[in-house]
């Protein structure tokens, strides 16, 4: 780990970086024509593929609008990002068609936008997101449930950690501290059972949705109960730093840290994650880009949480990882997605090595970090 820059690698890094946010804001710019207010999740030979309003992943594209929209302020980007927000009333008005990924949906859509043009429409729909992930709670867990399906009562993945700063989001604006309760309550719980005294993350628990005790860990999307998904991984990176950005409470720091120095001594020599950290190296081992580029903003949101010494080392980690993604497995002109090789659920033979939305979100959102922006988060 490098801790110290010189002025010229200084220089170059950041020309590297206002290089790539050109090339990448320009691609957003050329194919939101196309794409539209749609739901694109997966790039099938270069073409991004809508799914239905309530798949979870809804909520990325309008994040990648906003995100450049920010900067360059194209009005088409904000009016696309918009209808997509309105397209999601559908889903957010029908509580059989719901989950955890409330925050993915609302934060970077109805949230985004009220914080970049105070909309105040986009402000209900985010406290109404927030309400129905706080009616997910189970007080004898301390958990948000996963799922609605009949038998998943105790079902807790995760990436419901990614979502909670639509509670804490809540509790700011309206001044009800209980939506903070239940994000900490929900935090501590990763703490205590998905986080491992090496770091590394289960990705599915299963308690009894009675008592609250735990009954078992779960493979989800990894390769077995015990191993370490690799997008599992990041996710508790980002999400525990996020939850000390929010709460100040140095436990959630340390767990943070703990995730984070799993995470990066597990990475193959060209910091490309493989799909999950403990299964066995084959020749074709599935990659997961969306891995390294969600973990690469959770670094980045650790550098600004740190002292000095550990800032540097966190940001030049971030750039590392975001180097290796881009240089490696960047779209071509022809492709809509901005990373190449990301991997939805191999156990489900699904989407495995290829471009995913949530991938080139964090991508972006890692690059803003480091142009001096927040995360929409």
């Amino acid at each position: 780990m490098v801790f110290y820059l010189g002025v010229n690698k200084v220089n170059y890094e950041l020309e590297w970086i206002d290089t790539v946010w050109e090339a990448v804001t320009e691609k957003v710019s050329r194919t939101s024509k196309r794409i539209g207010a749609t739901f694109p999740h997966v790039s099938i030979d270069g073409v991004y593929n809508s799914e239905n309003a309530s798949w979870w992943t809804n909520g990325f594209w309008p994040g990648i609008l906003w995100l450049v929209y920010r900067e360059t302020k194209e009005k088409i980007l904000s009016e696309t990002a918009s209808e997509v927000e309105a397209k999601l009333d559908e889903i957010l008005y029908d509580i059989e068609r719901q989950d955890h990924d409330m925050g993915f949906r609302w934060l970077l859509s109805s949230v985004a936008h009220y914080k970049l043009l105070n909309r105040t429409d986009s402000k209900r729909r985010g406290l109404m997101a927030a309400n129905l992930l706080a009616g997910r709670f189970n007080l004898k867990g301390n958990f948000i449930r996963a799922f609605d399906a009949p038998g998943r009562e105790g079902v807790v993945i995760i990436d419901t950690l990614m979502n909670l700063p639509l509670l804490y989001w809540a509790a700011e604006i309206t001044g009800d501290p209980r939506f903070k309760w239940i994000a900490i309550a929900h935090t501590d719980m990763v703490l205590r059972a998905f986080i491992r005294p090496d770091g590394s993350v289960h990705h599915v628990l299963r308690f009894d949705p009675e008592t609250g005790e735990r009954i078992e860990a779960l493979g989800g999307q990894g390769y077995a109960p015990d191993s370490a998904w690799s997008r599992g991984a990041s996710w508790a990176v980002h999400g525990l730093a996020l939850a000390y950005r929010y709460t100040g409470e140095s436990r959630f720091l340390e767990g943070a840290k703990s995730a984070a120095h799993y995470f990066l001594a597990a990475l193959p020599e060209n910091h490309v994650p493989y799909w999950d950290f403990r299964a066995p190296v084959t020749e074709n081992m599935p990659l997961d880009t969306s891995a390294g580029a969600c973990a690469a903003s959770g670094l980045m949101e650790l550098s600004r949480l740190v002292g000095e010494h550990e800032q540097t080392m966190y940001k030049n980690e971030a750039i590392q990882l975001l180097k290796a993604l881009y240089e490696n497995y960047k779209g071509s002109e022809s492709e809509e997605a901005i990373l190449l090789m990301a991997t939805g659920n191999v156990p489900a033979k699904k989407h495995i090595n290829i471009p995913i939305i949530y991938g080139d979100y964090f991508f972006i959102e890692a690059l803003s970090k480091l142009k001096g922006h927040d995360g929409l988060f």
